[in-house]
């Protein structure tokens, strides 16, 4: 994802007459040893009537000697370069081992070598202060034994000229004395290098003035802190310091920055003198002279990147197309919704548990406040905040949380005062007198009795015992970060008190019958409400076991909303109570209480005479939901109970936040989430392994489904969440989580796929038919194993049921919502059975079990996170243009047997890359005008390009692949029983353009490679499959690592490799890495340094029969095969791919 730039430098002298020209000498073309690359070179002088010879100085400069042998009025250079702006790490460098730690010495030979750059031009005495005190620092860290670190010596040093020297542009020509700089506190950039390249000198250390171009290009995204850089695309003529460290060679330095020379830094001269490095040098006879300068730069090719996807042209063709898409989906009476399940990652850390493996964390619930915060800012001002428990898996000491946003539909406030919904890590100094007095008001506005409002207690005889079972060495009163979870919640009770109320307790259900709220009495055998010891909220841990037993199965019943069930509107913000009690005779009443009805009376039809009674509240009836009062951490929390019908919470909400206004008491509402309603929309921020994931509120417009993304992704970053990253060699791996993609319809009932069964048959079948889809937008991690497996990686016999049950699925407008789920719900699962786990889940389409899962939404979950909002709308942009394609036109084709060719053809970059062009021109034939160029940032996000080497006419390019990894058999570990994931494997695609057949053979390590034509004439691709690295735990231990790769072509009519290159799994110097980059440009610069476009294998190749050496068994690695040419090994089952472990 580089950015090749082109500079443009020109200096004009324009004489006041005809003027003599002494030789000049320019030093303005890269310098041999310049790190960022240079495609083109040129220069103009005018004069044209010159002699010009090219030089290089004593120090490997090139230098231009240009002769004018007549008279000239006007003399003017013109340079032009084409380089590549790829991010290069500027501590990516090796040090000996004698100079990791300042101070060390050169050793003698290296001493004479770099003479030159030792010698000592000043010592002014503000100069010889700066460095007696950094040697004072020296013999301080020696004396008590602190090591400075050579690269901690360079930065400090750095930047201590950098905060010691004000940056100005001097057009002087000269350089200021050290004491000229100090004095003044502000120099050019040439004065700071010279001013740092004499205190390296000082200290001992071999420096050198180095002169250049420095290009600097505008962010893409502005930074969080710290400077953004330019405002726009910048170079010029610049001036840093170069410091010779052993091991790493010249590590350039700029004090005007304080920062290190990258690939923005291209050297034109790089000497011990400035004088040598001036970038012109010659003279004139006597005249007045004009000078004039332009320096620029400009973007003349910009590969697809994760920061800056689309340009405005191709965004406004993007929105275009969506517009018509909404079109369509209206006119065909689709009424389709989008929403979606995006992940986040924190931007700080990338190295912690929380951010890796662990659902939970400290730092994860932070952030997740924080953008819960802000998205109800941004989404809905008069929502109501929800802290809710989410899923709790095995093995996980505590449940996950839910915080959770919703809001009404018809714009209407569910919560006014926002000011009243406490902040979840602010203390407001209550206390559970608070909490009481609360309880007892609240009770007072829905009319409820208080007297059955009960003071819940801790366990104190559970904790005393718990107490003493502590080993005598512990205070039970002190708690450790350490410690484990039941240490740490005894010192805290034991410091509050365990006779000090935990909160108040009321029992509260709805009455269908009087259409109101009624409480009434728990007996316990204790006469204490005791709470079951842990530090979930006091209502997840009532002693409801301990309550009067039901007598019959109707006192456990609760009435069951229907989601496909119409409703009334409901009354205006505020007034739902009120219109409950003004309908206590009307429809509301009967509707629900007729509903409840004749449910009780199908009930009791179905058990003992005794269970029907006349009225819902009768005698020895026992309440078994609540409403509980918590003061905690200085918040006051209220655990909601249970309800049915959302006119009912929303009356509970106004009272509750009328009591918080009487009170002044802003409170934290937890407990149990709304009842799942159209009429409400929500948003919910829930932890999953190592991410955040937003389950953000479906939309049917493009527009809204554009403003929501783009906010979304904005309002994370604030958080400090960011959307991608890295692996150890600097892989892109995305956040780890997904992108999953929700539809379905403004009601449950009006779910398109609920309508139209044959709908999701048409995306089943044409993602099975294009397996592109599925890997150019999924994870590192796929395969029928993974979280989201296509239909064709499980049993082998699965597409035969599954035309079966296409067979039975009626076309067009259907009636029975439940007949897709009937059909479909034991097709598309994984191999396990799980229909979570599926390419397209529809376990919330219309499942039998509960209301939550009657919902009509079909999720797509085999999106992984892409970096930027962009993308994943164009991602659901393709998925609603299928969508209307389908509805308008059902594909109803027979389903593929892809056999081996899925994990083996398709897992190449280049057959993705062609099937999605397939589908490309699909849609466009359809009246879809999407362009496949859309997609080239997810081709170099998803398969990143690893380089390319050019060998006269052939070139040769490798791209990363696919490999989808074996889930092992079971083993104990330590957590118990484990099922490991062999990621050992890797696998890269080589293509090969402008081959001869016949000739030209191209061989890694040894092997031919299954090159295979792609319809471009003399161009070929194939896969290599090899082990990167070697785990305890494989498929195959016994196999060694497969590193370095060594592509050779091979000329077969002279027996000799021509060339090719070299493509190291590791650094290829040793390092190895113990964190992960922390950003885009660190990763990339990782992946480069990876590979060269040298190394192929010297000498002539005899020709040496491969069976041997293929039986042969090697422990740790494979040896160099014979290459000229390889035997041609039987393609088998993967004809596309060479196993390097066969």
């Amino acid at each position: 994802m580089a950015i090749r730039v082109a500079i443009h430098h020109k200096t004009q002298y324009e004489f006041d007459r005809l003027t003599s020209l002494f030789p000049h000498v320019l030093r303005l073309r890269p310098a041999p040893h310049s790190r960022t690359k240079i495609h083109s070179y040129s220069l103009k002088v005018e004069p044209a009537d010159h002699f010009i010879n090219w030089q290089q100085d004593p120090f490997g400069n090139f230098q231009a000697r240009l002769v004018f042998p007549e008279q000239t009025k006007m003399l003017s250079f013109e340079i032009e370069l084409v380089a590549d702006m790829t991010s290069i790490n500027p501590f990516d460098f090796f040090v000996e081992e004698y100079a990791e730690n300042i101070p060390f010495e050169y050793d003698e030979q290296l001493q004479r070598e770099l003479v030159p750059y030792l010698e000592l031009s000043e010592s002014g005495p503000q100069l010889m202060e700066i460095v007696n005190k950094i040697k004072a620092d020296i013999r301080h860290r020696q004396v008590s034994e602190t090591p400075w670190p050579v690269n901690n010596f360079m930065v400090s040093i750095n930047q201590l000229v950098q905060q010691a020297i004000g940056y100005g542009v001097r057009l002087e020509p000269g350089i200021q004395t050290c004491e000229e700089t100090l004095t003044l506190a502000k120099g050019s950039c040439r004065d700071s290098a010279w001013l740092l390249v004499q205190i390296f000198r000082h200290l001992g250390y071999a420096a050198r003035f180095a002169s250049g171009y420095l290009v600097q290009l505008t962010s893409d995204v502005k930074a969080l802190d710290g400077p953004s850089g330019p405002e726009k695309d910048f170079t010029d003529l610049h001036a840093w310091t170069e410091i010779y460290i052993p091991g790493a060679g010249w590590i350039g330095l700029g004090p005007t920055s304080g920062l290190l020379a990258t690939e923005g830094h291209i050297p034109l001269a790089c000497t011990p003198d400035p004088i040598s490095a001036a970038p012109i040098t010659g003279a004139t006879s006597k005249c007045e002279v004009e000078f004039s300068y332009t320096n620029e730069v400009f973007r003349i090719l910009e590969d697809p990147r994760v920061t800056k996807p689309y340009t405005e042209e191709q965004w406004a063709t993007i929105n275009a197309l969506g517009a018509k898409v909404d079109k369509e989906l209206l006119e065909q009476d689709v009424r389709l919704t989008t929403g979606g399940e995006p992940t986040f990652v924190s931007i700080d850390d990338m190295e912690s548990e929380q951010w890796n493996t662990g659902a939970l964390g400290a730092d994860k619930l932070s952030l997740a406040k924080d953008l819960l915060l802000r998205m109800r800012k941004t989404f809905a001002p008069n929502g109501l905040l929800h802290y809710g428990q989410g899923k709790w898996y095995p093995g996980e000491e505590v449940p996950r949380w839910a915080l959770g946003c919703f809001w009404r539909t018809d714009g209407e406030a569910l919560w006014t005062n926002p000011d009243l919904l406490a902040r979840a890590d602010k203390s407001y100094g209550l206390t559970h007198l608070d909490a009481k007095k609360f309880a007892q008001t609240l009770c007072e506005k829905i009319s409820v009795n208080s007297e059955h409002l009960i003071p819940a207690y801790e366990d104190v005889l559970y904790y005393l015992w718990a107490e003493g079972t502590l080993p005598p060495d512990i205070n039970p009163l002190k708690a450790d970060l350490k410690d484990d979870l039941e240490r740490r919640r005894i010192a805290k009770l034991l410091t509050r008190g365990l006779n000090t109320e935990s909160g108040y307790v009321i029992p509260i259900e709805w009455n269908y019958a009087n259409q109101s709220w009624q409480t009434g009495r728990w007996k316990l055998r204790t006469g204490e409400l005791m709470l079951v010891p842990g530090d979930s909220p006091l209502g997840l841990r009532l002693p409801l076991n301990s309550l009067e037993f039901p007598k019959n199965e109707y006192e456990r019943y609760q009435p069951e909303n229907d989601p496909l069930t119409t409703h009334a509107p409901l009354a205006p913000s505020g007034k739902q109570a009120t219109a409950l009690a003004a309908e206590k005779s009307g429809s509301m009443k009967q509707t629900i209480a007729q509903k409840v009805a004749e449910q009780k009376a199908a009930l009791a039809n179905a058990t003992s005479p005794e269970a029907h009674k006349p009225n819902f509240v009768e005698a020895g009836y026992v309440i078994r939901t609540a409403m509980c009062f918590e003061a905690r951490d200085g918040r006051l929390h209220l655990f909601l109970p249970p309800l049915t019908y959302l006119e009912h919470y929303v009356a509970l909400i106004e009272a509750i936040e009328d009591t918080a206004a009487t009170l002044n008491m802003p409170v934290v509402l937890e407990g149990y989430e709304p009842p799942k309603d159209y009429r409400l929309k929500k948003f919910l921020i829930t932890p999953d392994p190592g991410v955040i994931e937003v389950n953000i509120h479906p939309v049917e417009s493009w527009a809204d489904l554009v403003n929501n993304t783009e906010a979304l992704y904005e309002d994370a970053r604030q958080c400090r969440l960011g959307t991608e990253k890295f692996m150890l060699d600097g892989r892109h791996s995305g956040t780890g989580g997904g992108n999953h993609v929700t539809f379905g319809g403004s009601t449950p009932a009006n779910s398109p796929f609920l309508r139209r069964p044959d709908l999701l048959r048409s995306l089943v079948t044409y993602w099975q038919h294009h397996p592109g889809l599925s890997y150019l937008f999924s994870g590192l991690f796929i395969g029928p194993t993974s979280q989201s497996p296509r239909a064709d990686e499980g049993r082998a016999e699965m597409l035969y049921e599954l035309e079966i049950a296409f067979q039975q699925m009626p076309e067009g407008i259907v009636d029975q919502p439940w007949l897709v789920d009937r059909l479909m719900r034991n097709l598309l699962i994984d191999i396990t059975g799980n229909t979570h786990r599926a390419e397209f889940c529809i376990d919330k389409l219309y499942a039998p079990g509960t209301a939550s899962g009657r919902q009509g939404i079909l999720e797509f979950r085999g999106f992984e996170m892409p970096p930027h909002a962009r993308m994943s709308l164009v991602q659901i942009l393709l998925l609603r243009s299928l969508i209307s394609r389908f509805w308008k036109e059902p594909y109803k084709k027979p389903l593929v047997r892809w056999g081996t060719l899925l994990h083996d053809k398709f897992m190449l970059p280049h057959y993705v890359w062609e099937d999605l062009r397939d589908v490309v021109n699909d849609l466009n034939e359809h009246g879809y005008p999407f362009q496949l160029e859309w997609l080239a940032a997810f081709e170099e996000f998803r398969f990143p390009h690893y380089g390319r080497v050019q060998l006269d006419d052939i070139e040769i390019e490798l791209r990363w692949a696919i490999e989808p990894w074996h889930v092992l058999g079971e083993e104990v570990s330590s957590f118990g029983t484990s099922r490991y994931v062999d990621s050992s494997l890797e696998r890269l695609q080589v293509k090969v353009s402008g081959l001869t057949p016949g000739r030209y053979v191209l061989a890694c390590n040894g092997r031919r490679v299954c090159l295979n034509a792609t319809g471009k004439h003399g161009e070929f691709v194939g896969g290599v499959r090899y082990r990167a690295w070697q785990p305890p735990s494989a498929l195959h231990p016994t196999i060694g690592i497969h590193s370095p790769l060594v592509f050779d072509l091979i000329d077969t009519w002279n027996g000799k490799s021509i060339g090719g290159c070299t493509y190291h799994v590791s650094h290829p110097g040793g390092r190895s890495y113990d964190r992960f980059p922390v950003n885009a440009n660190e990763a990339e610069s990782r992946r480069g340094n990876r590979f060269f476009d040298i190394n192929h294998t010297p000498g002539a190749l005899p020709i040496t029969p491969a069976g041997k050496i293929l039986r042969e068994f090697f422990e740790h690695k494979h040896p160099p095969r014979p290459m000229a040419p390889p035997p041609e090994e039987p393609a088998d089952e993967y004809p596309h791919t060479l196993d390097l472990r066969k």
